[in-house]
């Protein structure tokens, strides 16, 4: 048994036992290894799959596994320690991926295998293998002069401890905002539960002098977004608004401000590009999406524009007239559209957000999940044990029909302080096939949700079953993959602007009634959900999905341009985004809102030149989804063609030959806008 567990590959990781000091001493032992892997792998003749893929490989795989585990960490129990050690480890780490992209005697033996006899007795995932692997070198570098390598790894290491920065800038403002309330007058609106929540928060941090007494909110969602969609404190709600607007903006404490990370990043990113030859960052960016070029993905999103604007104008103009009519708000403020959204929604289909949560009770939640997918694939997810990072992280196990085991996942569902916000999945373990031994893969499903409080299970929104759904796609994608070789098994080697597809193809089965109804238990009656309820949900579901869709144009037309065509020299940040602001958002926000500043999925994850992907998947997973509702008497049967042509695929093919081999055409956004309701 080793000492270091993050050296232990020999089972589960031992979440439980890894410390900050065991981090530096594994990471440089197996930098050590992988180097030395590297070294044997330059030069083994001739190359073939046994002799340089799969040692290589070996060695990698285990940096990587360890270094993921650090990096899960430090997203979801943050510590100074734990940070100091990541951000301490990480340079080295960058160092060895760059060296590794830009290793001309591996694209070398690469090259040699690819004209090898072997090859040729390839199948075509392994082939798929060789071929990504050629095109990464080229991207990483490995054509490039001694002196423009140099530099290219030097600009991957600043890019890479910068995303880290603006991650952990996002992640301290968040934390470091506390507003107390005396008065509980003051949360009028709220849900009885998010008072609870702030009740024992201020509890919580009753030794503090002077912050002893009343209500305690903060940024995190489970009570930012309550305060926003249901305080009837007009001033409470701008207050928190402001705060989050602002956050690692020049307005806080200087050592969290993004401002200059965002324009070093940028200016890093341009350079990177130039280097490699293409004409911005975009088209680096694009090249391994399914996305041809930077116009291709503009001219999607504006013809998605012009067909929502009308219908996003409309949803405002609503929202203005019963705004000032019923709700005696005139000029509505951006600290109001939640506020007023949802009081429209309760006039206007007489239900709110607030009462359909107490019907999703998080075992009902699961259980109905589970269901889903085993009517779809045939899988079942039953309960298992593994050492964890937090007592509220549970395991479980998903085998076939005949009991195997195909993988395992990991289920982090509630906010806590020292917890990046949001929701994910990433991957733990990949699948892998090898000649002595197999591996199975194992995920981390993340959610930030509200806990049960008083002894009651946790209740989530409609909004949070479908971001559980949701992550279990992506999940889904890499445990059902039937691929044995790393690079291309799971969502590895898939083209990021199609690895949203299962994702978001998942969220269609909260729209299903006897899918709801088996899956919701009133938190104090038991009681499923009434059918009246949900089919108001239901004349609900497109309640302003102009607006909403508008929103997720103007993130992706900002990210694009921003990537593409921005001159700094010409331009700010934020006048490019008041452009784009000009161009399609019906709800600005105010001026001094710094909303760049906050947006992790560009700066600090992976989606930089790549936000559109959201809504060109959509336009795939509502296709996909429509081959469901087309043959509702025939769910196994076309739930099992999906599993064989997207699901299991993984990246062992292009994601347009998956789609086309599942679909039998090519992709069509009709199902797209009828799903929103805004088909013509």
């Amino acid at each position: 048994m080793h000492d270091n567990p993050l050296l232990d590959f020999t089972g589960l990781p031992r979440f439980d036992e890894i410390r900050p000091d065991h981090i530096g001493p594994a990471i440089d032992a197996l930098l050590a290894q992988a180097e030395a892997a590297v070294k044997t792998a330059e030069t083994v003749a001739p190359p073939t799959w046994d002799t340089f893929v799969t040692p290589l490989e070996d060695a990698t795989e285990r940096l990587w596994r360890a270094w993921g585990q650090v990096g899960h960490l430090q997203a979801v129990v943050n510590t100074p320690e734990l940070r100091e050690a990541y951000n301490a480890n990480l340079p080295k780490v960058t160092r060895f991926g760059s060296a590794l992209g830009q290793n001309l005697a591996l694209f070398a033996q690469y090259k040699a295998l690819a004209a090898s006899p072997e090859y040729a007795g390839y199948d075509a995932t392994r082939r798929k293998v060789v071929e990504n692997a050629l095109r990464d070198f080229r991207l990483g570098g490995a054509e490039l002069a001694d002196d423009a390598k140099a530099r290219f790894s030097a600009v991957q290491e600043e890019l890479a401890a910068l995303s880290a920065k603006f991650s952990q800038n996002v992640l301290d403002a968040t934390d470091a905002f506390a507003l107390y309330v005396d008065d509980e007058a003051r949360l009028s609106g709220l849900p009885a539960e998010v008072v609870a929540a702030a009740r024992a928060a201020a509890e919580k941090d009753g030794d503090v002098p002077g912050k002893s007494r009343g209500w305690k909110l903060t940024l995190q969602m489970p009570s930012y977004l309550p305060v926003q969609a249901y305080a009837d404190d007009r001033a409470l709600r701008e207050a928190l608004y402001r705060a989050n607007g602002l956050r690692a903006s020049e307005s806080g404490p200087p050592e969290l401000d993004n401002s200059g990370n965002i324009d070093r990043i940028l200016e890093l990113r341009a350079e990177l590009a130039a280097l490699l030859g293409f004409d911005s960052y975009a088209g680096y960016s694009l090249a391994t999406k399914m996305a041809q070029s930077p116009d291709e993905v503009l001219a999607f999103l504006r013809d998605l524009a012009g067909r929502a604007l009308p219908f996003a104008r409309r949803d405002r103009a609503e929202l203005e007239a019963f705004a000032r009519d019923e709700l005696g708000l005139d000029g509505l403020q951006p600290w109001d559209l939640g506020y007023a959204s949802e009081k429209l929604k309760q006039a206007r289909y007489s239900y709110s957000g607030q009462e359909v949560k107490r019907y999703f009770t998080e075992p009902g939640v699961l259980a109905g999940l589970f269901g889903v997918i085993e009517s779809l694939y045939g899988v079942k997810v039953k309960p298992d044990s593994a050492p964890a990072w937090h007592p509220d992280v549970r395991f479980f196990r998903v085998e076939d029909r005949e009991g195997r085991l195909l993988g395992q996942f990991y289920l982090d569902l509630y906010a806590r302080e020292g917890k990046r916000g949001g929701a994910w999945m990433d991957d733990c373990r990949n699948r892998r096939v090898g000649t002595t031994a197999s591996q199975t893969p194992i995920v981390y499903l993340v959610c930030n949700f509200g806990k049960g409080v008083g002894g009651k299970p946790a209740t989530f929104s409609h909004d949070e079953v479908t971001t559980l759904f949701h992550e279990m796609g992506h999940g889904l994608h890499q445990l059902l993959t039937a691929v044995g070789e790393l690079p291309v098994a799971g969502i590895n080697g898939v083209e990021w602007d199609a690895v949203e597809l299962p994702s978001q193809f998942m969220e269609n089965f909260c729209w299903e009634w006897e899918r709801v109804q088996a899956m919701t238990a009133h938190v104090d009656s038991g009681e499923p959900l009434p059918r009246t309820l949900f089919d108001r949900m239901l004349a609900a579901k497109n309640f302003q999905s102009g607006m909403f869709t508008v929103r997720q144009l103007e993130f992706a037309l900002f990210d694009m341009e921003l990537h593409s065509r921005f001159d700094p020299q010409q331009d700010s940040v934020m006048q490019l985004l008041e452009r784009v602001r000009d161009e399609v958002a019906v709800n600005r926000a105010p001026a001094w809102h710094r909303f760049p500043h906050q947006f992790s999925h560009i700066f600090a994850g992976g989606y930089a030149a790549g936000y559109y992907s959201y809504k060109w998947a959509e336009v795939l997973s509502a296709d996909a989804y429509a081959a469901f509702e087309e043959a509702p008497e025939r769910l196994a049967e076309t739930g099992a063609r999906f599993l064989a042509e997207v699901l299991s695929r993984g990246g062992s093919r292009s994601a347009l030959e998956n789609f086309t081999a599942f679909r039998g055409r090519a992709p069509s956004i009709d199902a797209l806008l009828r799903h929103s309701g805004m088909a013509a």
